[in-house]
């Protein structure tokens, strides 16, 4: 039998017993949808929450912070204590496995004046190779301090926003432009010996950073280190003697180490490593795995049940099938004695219902787009509801359903291999048929 026949065959059949075939394509449907809105709501909230937390960082990136949180076993916070964080553990830190690059990083604070007004902001210094092996954002203006270079100090996208007038109550806020207002930059942390001229530092050179909704970049400064240091010793030299050693030992110790760690699943061994040293970490890492082992469960939770709508679709075919071989069970034994070989029977039948699973593939394929974009549309509250106690930070902007390129092809391969699976004992049993009996059968 040529395929051409067999198609004309098997859709005619098909179309002969309209009303069963409808009920079975409408189980197939049904099936199709549940397992693709189910398994999409999944990757959703999977690719959400990976997406959310990178907002905030890198995933590979560990910090180790000088005052470390004591948490207990049901992860509360308990206590805080002070880590001694140096060179000597930079150099043990960058000869761990995994490891690809560690920025220890000298924080502080400083005053911002632009003529009336000023700011307040912290001040990162970090090594100005850093920069590049670390995902900081691109720059509006400027470019990153080099070796060469090592004068620039990088402002974070909203700290020239916030300048006030201190003298005056309900002063607004003013947005400060480095290329053409006056901006000068001062330590605060201790006071000036009053026989001496206050350290301030007219800017020059500068970059400035694109907004990222990272508190991080968005609200902080960076410079070399090495420059940080010489400033703020001449910085130093204005105060009291007993001022002067304070400060000078408070920059001794790094505030922040940060490290890059060669891929995301080593992150956790790496971290481990640290904390062998005796030190606390954290990272981005750590908070994203609850996160995917909730939307992993909720997955397999919802595509179980995807799964047994199809389980009931596919005993819902055979059962068609079955039904069909019955009635034409005449049909079968004319096609026997005309000469038709038993393989192209068999396919026949499997043909059959394989249409009735690519058929209702398509249209459930078709109603789940239309299902996930009206789950984005308005299902908001229900999950927020669900929820509520979890790791979403931004509800409205949320996609709850996400259906990938890759989804509704396998969903409708799955939808025929389940209608050919179906049908092949039904296919299977029509074979066997002998060709005598079935001539002796009315109808």
């Amino acid at each position: 039998m040529r395929i051409s026949d067999l198609i004309k065959m098997g859709l005619r059949n098909l179309s002969r017993r309209k009303a069963r075939t409808a009920l079975t394509v409408t189980g197939v449907v049904i099936g199709t949808i549940s397992i693709v809105v189910m398994i999409s709501i999944g990757i959703g909230m999977n690719t959400n929450f990976k997406s959310q937390v990178m907002e905030q960082g890198s995933l590979t990136t560990i910090n180790v912070e000088r005052y470390a949180n004591i948490m207990d076993e049901e992860g509360n916070y308990v206590n805080s204590k002070e880590q001694v964080m140096n060179d000597s553990l930079v150099e043990q830190i960058k000869g761990l496995e995994h490891v690809k690059a560690v920025a220890p990083i000298i924080s502080t604070d400083a005053t911002l004046h632009s003529g009336k007004y000023e700011s307040y902001v912290q001040i990162n210094a970090v090594d100005s190779s850093m920069f590049d092996e670390f995902d900081f954002p691109l720059l509006t203006s400027g470019s990153y301090p080099s070796a060469e270079d090592n004068h620039v100090i990088v402002f974070g996208s909203d700290t020239l926003m916030n300048f006030y007038n201190p003298y005056v109550r309900s002063s607004a806020q003013k947005e400060i432009d480095l290329n053409k207002d006056k901006v000068t930059l001062g330590f605060n942390r201790y006071q000036v010996d009053q026989k001496k001229k206050p350290f301030s530092l007219k800017i020059n050179d500068f970059a400035v950073m694109n907004r990222t909704e990272n508190y991080e970049y968005d609200y902080f400064c960076y410079m070399d280190i090495n420059y940080f240091r010489s400033l703020f010793k001449k910085y130093t030299n204005t105060l009291k003697a007993e001022d002067r050693k304070k400060a000078l030992a408070s920059i001794e110790n790094y505030g922040t180490i940060k490290i890059t760690v060669d891929n995301i699943k080593n992150v956790t061994k790496v971290q481990d490593k640290i904390e062998e040293l005796g030190y606390q970490t954290s990272s981005l890492a750590m908070y994203l795995e609850p996160m995917q082992k909730t939307s992993n469960m909720l997955q397999m939770v919802l595509g179980g049940i995807g799964a047994i709508a199809m389980l009931v679709s596919a005993i819902n075919i055979a059962n068609t099938m079955i039904m069909s071989i019955y009635e034409r069970t005449k049909e079968i034994g004319i096609m026997k004695v005309l000469g038709c070989i038993i393989r192209d029977i068999k396919k026949l039948f499997l043909f059959e219902a394989g249409m009735i699973g690519l058929i209702g593939g398509i249209i459930g394929i078709i109603l789940s787009y239309i299902g996930s974009w009206a789950i984005n549309k308005f299902g908001q509250p229900l999950f927020k509801a669900l929820l509520s106690t979890n790791y979403m930070y931004d509800m409205e902007s949320a996609k709850f359903s996400v259906i990938p390129i890759w989804l509704p092809f396998l969903a409708a391969g799955f939808a025929i291999l389940v209608g050919i699976l179906s049908g092949y004992y039904p296919a299977n049993r029509a074979t066997k048929i002998s060709a005598i009996e079935a001539m002796k059968t009315d109808g």
